[in-house]
């Protein structure tokens, strides 16, 4: 079993910065690519940001040049630096994670989500 334990949301102000954490832990062999995910009141889940094990990055539109995620392997952790912070950023944020266990099979974990709120 993996578990997948975010942390870092919380409430700021327009302009403002975040840092979120996603730590992972379980008996598997591997994690490989790791996501952010957000879902707004009333929205879709979507992608925000995506990390291979190797360190390849792919970014939605609407946050490139003010967020950042990356990961640290040893760790089993992974980031998103979120600056210059806007309303429409707010929004449930959610760690994915592709892993590999001992047998090569692969699954799909989700974290519990962490709240993000911009105030303007």
């Amino acid at each position: 079993q993996v578990q997948l334990a975010e942390s870092g949301g919380g409430l700021v102000q327009a302009g403002g910065s975040l840092r979120l954490s996603c730590a992972g832990s379980g008996s598997i062999f591997r994690f490989d690519a790791m996501g952010w995910y957000r879902q707004g009141p009333g929205k879709q889940r979507e992608l925000v940001a995506r990390i291979t094990r190797g360190g390849n990055t792919n970014y939605a539109d609407s946050v490139k040049g003010r967020f950042t995620i990356s990961r640290d392997n040893a760790k089993n952790t992974m980031y998103l630096q979120m600056n210059s912070l806007k309303p429409e950023d707010t929004a449930v944020y959610y760690c994915n994670a592709n892993v590999t266990n001992w047998t090569s099979i692969k699954y799909i974990y989700w974290g519990q989500g962490t709240q993000v709120t911009v105030s303007s």
